[in-house]
């Protein structure tokens, strides 16, 4: 049973100092949404359609760069454009898991560019804390933000309790670059951390490849989460736009339950 009040977006916002953070609170407050869009498509045209299309219900747009076939410059200018137009942040799940000197490359540099585009990128802590420095010296002068994998969805996964309290320990040690988790459920009673979850549909089950699914209610109430992550569940419904208003409003009702409880 809970026994402390649950704040607002809003005044979670009020109390942090990481810029992301910050933005992305005061984001899901003004747009009424909390839904995280996970548009994995293959082809450029089909995600900047998805952007444009389902952009106003969602706060972020969560990208995985490396499986577009058509993949341009072009298309990330036209990506934050969207972004700008329909008020969400860009979040490239990346999953950086490499030594210092090398995420710094992988970042920065190669075809991708991502610091240049993504307000948002995600790393392991396997490496140790060298992982995030390394993507700081890029990411905090551009005012980026980094998630840590404090917690994953898929069924025998590595990471175990102690892990997930190391992730923490290793993110206050940051608190001006990372800016939240990537979790199942929140870790932590300091309210300036941001959660977000993957493996939400509205209803629970698995698929066939280990991943398993909570609700957006046992993610928002009972596991104190901010933002769902949604991909399968909307993109495979025959209308993504309603699936997606379906989420949405499925995402914030829980929001606001959550307050009340």
């Amino acid at each position: 049973m809970k026994t402390h009040k649950r704040l607002s977006y809003a005044e979670r916002a009020a109390l942090c100092t990481n810029h992301i953070a910050q933005q992305l609170f005061s984001l899901l407050n003004k747009k009424e949404t909390n839904l995280a869009l996970s548009a994995d498509v293959t082809s450029c045209a089909a995600l900047l359609e998805l952007a444009d299309k389902l952009g106003p219900e969602i706060c972020v747009l969560k990208t995985h760069v490396d499986i577009l076939t058509d993949f341009t410059q072009d298309f990330t200018h036209q990506l934050v454009k969207l972004a700008q137009k329909h008020e969400f942040l860009i979040f490239e799940d990346r999953k950086f898991a490499d030594i210092g000197n090398t995420v710094k490359k992988q970042y920065q540099q190669g075809i991708y560019h991502i610091a240049d585009w993504a307000d948002i990128v995600n790393a392991h802590t396997l490496p140790g804390p060298g992982v995030i420095s390394g993507l700081a010296e890029v990411g905090l002068p551009k005012q980026r933000g980094l998630l840590l994998l404090a917690e994953m969805s898929s069924a025998g996964n590595l990471i175990n309790a102690d892990y997930t309290q190391k992730t923490l320990r290793m993110a206050e040690q940051f608190p001006e670059f990372v800016l939240g988790f990537i979790s199942q459920k929140k870790i932590s009673a300091d309210p300036w951390w941001l959660y977000m979850t993957p493996g939400v549909q509205l209803a629970e089950g698995k698929d066939p490849l280990g991943q398993q699914y909570i609700t957006p209610a046992k993610a928002l109430q009972e596991h104190e989460s901010d933002i769902i992550i949604v991909g399968r569940g909307i993109l495979q419904a025959s209308d993504p736009l309603r699936e997606a208003q379906k989420y949405r409003q499925a995402g914030w009702d829980a929001y606001l339950e959550g307050l009340c409880n």
